[in-house]
Order: C-alpha cells, then sequence, then structure tokens
C-alpha cells in the first residue's frame, strides 16, 4: 500500500524559508520521481516542482529560484526547500507521485502561509 505524508508546513515571515518533506511508504522515490503541486482555494492545483527518477529537478517559473530539493534524498523522503518566501506562496501544497497512466498518489496536503 502506497502513503505519502508531506510535513512541514506552518507560518512564516515573508523573506523566510521552510522545508516541506514528502515521506512515502510503499513505493521508493529515488525510482518513480515525484512532483509537488499546491493549491489555492477555488483553483487548479499548479505543479510546483518535479524531480524524475533519473534525478533531472524542474521547476515552476513563478518559484524558480526560490525553491530547490534538499541534496538528503533517499527512497522514502524527499524534502523541498522554500526559500525567500512570498506572500503569494501561501496555499496547500502536497506530494504527488505518479507511475505510468494508471498510478497517482496524492499526500493529504500541508499548509504553508506566509505573512507579509
Amino acid at each position: 500500500q502506497v502513503e505519502l505524508v508531506e510535513s512541514g508546513g506552518g507560518l512564516v515571515q515573508a523573506g523566510g524559508s521552510l522545508r516541506l518533506s514528502c515521506s512515502a511508504s510503499g513505493i521508493a522515490l529515488r525510482n518513480t520521481g515525484m512532483h509537488w503541486f499546491r493549491q489555492a482555494p477555488g483553483k487548479q492545483r499548479e505543479l510546483v516542482a518535479t524531480m524524475t527518477a533519473e534525478g533531472r529537478m524542474d521547476f515552476a517559473d513563478s518559484v524558480k529560484g526560490r525553491f530547490t530539493f534538499s541534496s538528503l534524498v533517499t527512497n522514502h523522503r524527499v524534502t523541498l526547500q522554500m526559500d525567500s518566501l512570498k506572500p503569494e506562496d501561501t496555499v496547500v501544497y502536497y506530494c504527488n507521485v505518479k507511475i505510468g497512466p494508471l498510478y497517482d498518489y496524492w499526500g493529504q496536503g500541508t499548509q504553508v502561509t506566509v505573512s507579509s
């Protein structure tokens, strides 16, 4: 059984930093790759960051230069380092793993709130 659990969200002032972690059981993140999405109320989920199984990292233009993946990547934990946070980064962040066309796993989400 696959389970994804996000942690590390919280309240931070603008310009501050947070580290979001995705902990996985039942799969090996190094083999599958993973994504971080975020979603504001009433809006579609937005792809924020991707780490592929080959180790390639991609980021949305809105977070490029501010977000990165921690070098401490294991089969069961991936951490997103978020720096220079802005009030518009205030949303719920989700960990996601897609395996082929059939499997699409999501965590429960973690709230990030950036105060101005």
